[in-house]
């Protein structure tokens, strides 16, 4: 193992959380990804797309012999959906780093495989005219943002090209309308995140950050512009930090997550901390107003260290509503972009008093609750029952008795559930990236006239595009994307169905 390798393992890890994490910056294909249409892509979609499902990031392996790192010319004539340049050496696809459509670069490989190979821009010839100059001193290095260098109004037209694109080559549907593109803050915008952390020997320091581009590694930051100031500046004094403590080979993450009022972090420890330790801890959280909780082992062991009782909430003040949660709940990352997303929800599902409406993958109530404040009865639905828990008391708090919450596994038939059989007129869905294709197969569409599908991957949302159109009778009215992950790969979309 290198020096600042980083191999997670599930003692390391929280369980698996099917939404995207920002903690590795844009989160990472599983096999149905699509590049844009143009040079290599039908070879790429035909070829490559199941062996990346198998891979945490669609990154060949170098093989024998060993790859000339002699650098050479390429022409980039295309965009991957991940953000890379494409070009095309030797009768391959050639994914190149750091490179832009239109661009002349010089380009080192870095992998080689039987159907494509990749590589980094090491000097650009001849500049896009969309090129600008990365903000953050780690661009190329961190895999938390890949677009840095690509004009920010450039950068959601290359999401909305990637989700028409998907939506057309998987579910061979298109829009009747494509939205406006929802946008918001662009810079320390991540309220809600995983740092690794490392002791790397051989430069005698600990690390903390995001990963590398090569994710067995851990990115040496010293700030990051996309987090939130509060966190995003104080990523190096993180890291002095931890190299204080005794336990400092035992800190393999941390946690952030922000409300309004409170930022908190949580420290997973793989052994007890002692008392030395635990004071440098809260010395620091009490000096730069941080909550700090400890977690030594599963979700169930987080613990508040400073202060005893901390209070985490947001408020979405356009329905008078607010959420309290838990320091590893998920949330959605940029707080002035969910507000956005779902004022947009509503303008296209357009709750109304007389309306029973079905919210699934509801988690804590981000849509359920501000629009129980609109609708006449809201059934929300999730499979973490923590989750479910948090929803109710949240509801309670917030006085919305005609809002209901049940956990629920929504791979498995719901139909005879009570809730299911009392019937809707309107849904909601958003769903993790593998989308929503069983739950959709096994419920009662029949009397559901009107569904908006807010979705983190295109390429589900296609497939579950194609399914409603073509089985289920729906109309594609509209859709769009939304820059929830700034300067990543990352296309948050929604769409409007509507029978026909």
């Amino acid at each position: 193992m290198r020096e600042g390798e980083f191999r997670p393992t599930k003692t390391l890890l929280q369980a698996d959380d099917p939404r995207p994490h920002p903690s590795f910056g844009h989160p990472v294909s599983t096999g149905q990804a699509l590049l844009p249409e143009g040079e290599g892509t039908k070879l790429y979609l035909r070829q490559y797309a199941p062996a990346i499902a198998r891979s945490p990031r669609h990154v060949a392996r170098p093989r024998s012999p060993r790859i000339d790192k002699t650098p050479f010319e390429a022409q980039i004539v295309d965009h991957s959906h991940d953000g890379r340049g494409v070009a095309r050496r030797d009768g391959k696809t050639l994914f190149v780093s750091g490179a832009l459509p239109g661009e002349q670069v010089m380009v080192e490989q870095t992998a080689k495989n039987r159907h494509f190979d990749e590589g980094r821009a090491v000097e650009v010839l001849q500049p896009s005219p969309d090129r600008v100059a990365p903000r953050c001193e780690h661009f190329g290095v961190c895999s938390g943002c890949v677009l840095q260098h690509l004009a920010e109004d450039k950068q959601i037209l290359l999401k909305q090209r990637v989700l028409l694109e998907n939506l057309e080559r998987i579910g061979h549907v298109a829009p009747q309308t494509v939205l406006p593109a929802l946008t918001g803050d662009s810079w320390g915008y991540r309220r809600k995140g995983r740092f690794s952390v490392r002791r790397v020997n051989k430069k005698d320091k600990t690390l903390v950050g995001f990963r590398e581009t090569d994710p067995r590694f851990v990115a040496d930051l010293r700030i990051c512009h996309t987090v939130i100031p509060q966190i995003g500046e104080r990523i190096e004094a993180l890291a002095l930090l931890v190299e204080s403590l005794d336990a400092r080979n035992d800190i393999p993450q941390i946690e952030f997550i922000a409300g309004d009022a409170t930022v908190a972090m949580v420290f997973r420890h793989l052994n007890p901390l002692n008392d030395s330790d635990r004071a440098k801890l809260t010395a620091f959280a009490q000096q730069h107003e941080f909550a700090f909780y400890l977690q030594s082992g599963g979700i169930d062991t987080v613990v508040p260290l400073w202060p005893q009782a901390p209070t985490l909430a947001f408020a979405l003040p356009q329905w008078n509503v607010e959420l309290a949660f838990r320091p590893l709940d998920f949330i959605q990352v940029n707080a002035t972009l969910n507000q956005k997303m779902i004022a947009r929800t509503f303008e296209l599902l357009d709750p109304q008093p007389q309306d029973r409406i079905l919210d699934l993958f509801c988690g804590l109530g981000n849509f359920t609750l501000p629009m129980a404040r609109l609708a006449g009865e809201v059934v929300g639905v999730e499979g973490e029952a923590g989750l479910v828990a948090r929803a109710r008391e949240n509801a309670q708090l917030n006085g919305l008795a005609n809002a209901h919450f049940h956990a629920a596994d929504l791979t498995e038939d719901q139909r005879g559930t009570p809730w299911m059989r009392q019937g809707f007129n309107k849904l909601l869905l958003d769903p993790p990236r593998s989308g929503a294709d069983e739950v959709l197969k096994q419920l009662p569409l029949k009397n559901i006239d009107r569904i908006v599908y807010v979705s983190c991957h295109p390429a589900s949302l296609a497939r579950d595009a194609g399914f409603l159109v073509k089985e289920r009778g729906y109309k594609l009215k509209a859709a769009g994307v939304m820059d929830m992950f700034p300067h990543t790969g990352h296309v948050e979309s929604i769409a409007l169905f509507e029978t026909r």
